[in-house]
C-alpha cells in the first residue's frame, strides 16, 4: 500500500481561535459541541473564518464473499437494485444530498453484476455510476482471503482518486458511504481484532437479523476468524501495520477498503472527512490503527443502532454529533448531521462579538 503522509493539524491557532469563540456575544461555553466543533473544523482549516465548500458524498459499492454463508437478510442482488435505484435518485442517500447540497458520486468498485448500462464518463455529471470495478465481488473469507494485495491495492487507490477528484472540483468536505450485502460481517471481525474485544459482542442485526440468524453469523464469523489465526499466526498482542493491512485484505470488501484510501487521503491532503455508522466507522478505526493522525480530520456524524458502533466509538474516543436509531449505512446519519456541521461554521463567521454588537463582556 502506498505511504501516506498524515499529519496532525497545526496548533500554532488554537489560542486566536479559542478567543474569537469566547468573544461571540454569548455566555462562554453556551453553545457547547458548536464551540469544540468550530475549533476541530478551524484546526484543519488553519483559519479563523472557515468555509465550507462543494460538499460531496462518496456512496461506494462492492459485494462479499461471505454473504453467501447467510450472515444477512438481505441478498447479494439488493446491492446492484440498489446502486441502480440512486442513479434515479430514489434512494435515502439521494434524499439527504439533495436537502444538503451534496454532489453524490455513485462508484462500483465490486459490485458482482453488469451495471455496465449504468456507467458514465466523469465528464458527464451527475446521475449514472462511475466504473471502478476491481472485481465482481471479493470471496468467501470463510475459506480464503476476501481479496489479494494487488486487489487491496487497488481499492485503496479507487477512494484516493476519487479524493483528487472532489478537492479538483473545489470540495473541502466529504462524506463517505457503502452499498454491499453483509458488510457488517467484516466489520465485526475488525472490530474485534482492532479493539481486542471478543467477536461475540461485535457481532449485531445487521440488516435485521433474528436472534436465530444472529447466532448463526456469530458462529459463521468465529470459524472464519479462527481460521485466519492459524493463516496469519495472529497475536493480539502484535498490531504492527502488517497485522492491520493482513486483517483489511483478509476480511475487507473492496468498497470498505476504498472507504479507507478516501479517509487517509482527504487526510492527507487536509480536508475534513465525515464518518457515517458501524461500517464506516470500522474503516475509520482501521485508518487510525495504521495512520494515528488521521482521526484529526474526521467528524464523526452519527451514533447508529447497529451492535457495537457504541462501543468503537467509546474506544475511538470519538464523539458522534448525532445518535438517531438509524442502521440504513450509505452514509445517511453522517448527511444528517451536516447542518450542525453548518452551524458551526456558522457560529464563527455571522455570530456578533461582544465589541461589535456594544455589549458588556460580563465575564
Amino acid at each position: 500500500m502506498r505511504d501516506f503522509k498524515i499529519e496532525r493539524p497545526a496548533e500554532n491557532l488554537r489560542e486566536a481561535i479559542q478567543n474569537k469563540i469566547d468573544n461571540l456575544n454569548k455566555p462562554k461555553g453556551s453553545l457547547g459541541l458548536l464551540e469544540e466543533l468550530a475549533m476541530h473544523i478551524c484546526l484543519v482549516q488553519q483559519t479563523l473564518q472557515p468555509q465550507l465548500k462543494n460538499p460531496t458524498h462518496l456512496l461506494i459499492g462492492g459485494d462479499h464473499g461471505i454473504e453467501r454463508e447467510g450472515v444477512s437478510v438481505t441478498p447479494r442482488e439488493v446491492t446492484w437494485q440498489q446502486m441502480i435505484n440512486y442513479t434515479l435518485g430514489g434512494g435515502g442517500v439521494n434524499l439527504f444530498c439533495r436537502q444538503h447540497g451534496f454532489k453524490l458520486r455513485i462508484i462500483d468498485a465490486g459490485v458482482d453484476h453488469d451495471l455496465s448500462p449504468f456507467y458514465m464518463e466523469e465528464e458527464q455529471g451527475a446521475g449514472g455510476i462511475l466504473n471502478r470495478k476491481i472485481a465482481w465481488g471479493t470471496r468467501d473469507f470463510l475459506y480464503e482471503p476476501a481479496m489479494t494485495e494487488t486487489e487491496m491495492e487497488q481499492a485503496i487507490e479507487v477512494g484516493v482518486r476519487e479524493v483528487d477528484a472532489c478537492i479538483e472540483a473545489g470540495c473541502n468536505i466529504l462524506c463517505i458511504g457503502e452499498m454491499g450485502a453483509a458488510n457488517t460481517s467484516p466489520s465485526s471481525i475488525w472490530m474485534s481484532l482492532f479493539c481486542g474485544i471478543p467477536l461475540a459482542e461485535c457481532v449485531g442485526v445487521g440488516s435485521g437479523l433474528d436472534s436465530e440468524g444472529i447466532s448463526r453469523k456469530r458462529k459463521v464469523l468465529e470459524e472464519a476468524l479462527g481460521r485466519y489465526r492459524i493463516w496469519h499466526k495472529y497475536d493480539p498482542e502484535s498490531t504492527t501495520r502488517v497485522d492491520i493491512l493482513t486483517a483489511v485484505r483478509y476480511f475487507g470488501g473492496y468498497e470498505m477498503v476504498a472507504a479507507i484510501g478516501a479517509m487517509l487521503r482527504a487526510a492527507e491532503r487536509g480536508i475534513l472527512v465525515m464518518i457515517d455508522g458501524f461500517i464506516m466507522t470500522a474503516c475509520a478505526l482501521a485508518c487510525t490503527r495504521l495512520y494515528p493522525d488521521s482521526q484529526s480530520y474526521m467528524i464523526f456524524g452519527h451514533m447508529g443502532d447497529e451492535g457495537g458502533h457504541a462501543r468503537m466509538l467509546r474506544f475511538l474516543q470519538a464523539k458522534p454529533l448525532l445518535a438517531l436509531g438509524m442502521r440504513l449505512g450509505e452514509g445517511t446519519g453522517a448527511l444528517c448531521a451536516y447542518p450542525i456541521i453548518e452551524s458551526a461554521v456558522r457560529m464563527m463567521n455571522e455570530m456578533n462579538d461582544f465589541e461589535h454588537a456594544r455589549i458588556t463582556k460580563y465575564f
